[in-house]
């Protein structure tokens, strides 16, 4: 079986409308000679005359009745196939969306996040989902919308990635922990217990590289999979716990952050998607509010820092 020219749908709307060979013609900037052609396919192919000679003009068959609505709806949706996609109205959309990120991220932008959707798109369903690697597959096979995290060797190289903020590490100790006596030296922080936070169970880490170049070490008392967890012993313990301070700013407020005595780089926390989704729409505009409602977030110095 032949496949069917779907522009005879274009040349049928057109006749039907016009209810002339002529008229057809100058709709579709063909010529009578092109449009007659086009006629006599579209009655081969449907085998209805579809419009049949009645004095000077042409009527439509009762077939060609039946088939109006539907020809006209079917070029209507195929326009829309084609045509670049409108700007996403918030207050009209409803749609899910899953963004992937840590207990930190949510604690302290979350709740900002979902007050924004509640006011501008209130269909809009934001889920937060764990996070328990660093691997993209979620994101490849359509799990999930969005993931945030820091960029490394692991961030697949095809996924976009957009900033959302800087942020340094510090360390964490309870109110009255026995660092918070004097100043913090790189030799009195390697001299504490320490957390250390890694979800994938490693004992060394960019401070641990840092303390080297003072040929310090730090005790690793335990190892935990998230900071959520890592400030939870802190409450309750002298160990020490080094996190990033923006990040985590929900979990250690009623905890005391002392600025590292050693230099570390910042880090910046990014939002990454899959190229598949990039020209959406309502991804576009929700990925534009995840930034906006991140560089207003009431998070940026914790008042117990010393």
């Amino acid at each position: 079986m032949s496949t069917p020219d779907f522009n005879l749908l274009l040349t049928l709307e057109a006749l039907l409308d016009e209810g002339s060979v002529a008229g057809a013609a100058r709709r579709l900037k063909l010529s009578p000679s092109a449009m007659s052609r086009a006629l006599a396919r579209l009655r081969a192919t449907t085998g209805d005359p579809l419009l049949v000679r009645a004095g000077r003009g042409l009527v439509p068959t009762p077939r060609a009745l039946a088939l109006r609505e539907r020809v006209s709806q079917l070029v209507q949706e195929a326009e829309a196939v084609l045509r670049p996609q409108q700007e996403v109205d918030p207050a009209s959309l409803v749609r899910t969306f899953r963004l992937r990120a840590s207990d930190g991220f949510v604690e302290s932008v979350g709740a900002a996040l979902l007050a924004r959707l509640a006011t501008e798109a209130p269909g809009v369903r934001l889920h937060f989902m764990t996070k328990p690697d660093k691997e993209s597959h979620a994101l490849r096979g359509g799990e999930l919308d969005f993931e945030t995290g820091v960029i490394g060797a692991n961030t697949a190289p095809e996924l976009h990635t957009q900033a959302l903020f800087q942020d340094r590490f510090v360390a964490v100790v309870r109110p009255g922990h026995p660092l918070c006596e004097g100043p913090l030296t790189a030799a009195r922080y390697a001299d504490a217990r320490h957390i250390m936070v890694s979800r994938r169970a490693q004992e060394h880490g960019p401070v641990d590289e840092a303390l080297a170049v003072f040929k310090l070490e730090r005790t690793i008392t335990t190892l935990v999979p998230g900071f959520a967890t890592a400030l939870a012993l802190v409450r309750g313990s002298d160990l020490v716990a080094t996190v990033p301070a923006l990040h985590c700013a929900a979990l250690h407020a009623d905890l005391v952050t002392l600025p590292l005595p050693f230099p570390l780089p910042k880090i910046t926390l990014a939002l990454l998607w899959h190229p598949r989704l990039d020209a959406d729409p309502a991804h576009r505009w929700l990925r534009t509010l995840i930034r906006e409602t991140c560089a207003r977030a009431p998070y940026q110095a914790n008042p117990k820092e010393q």
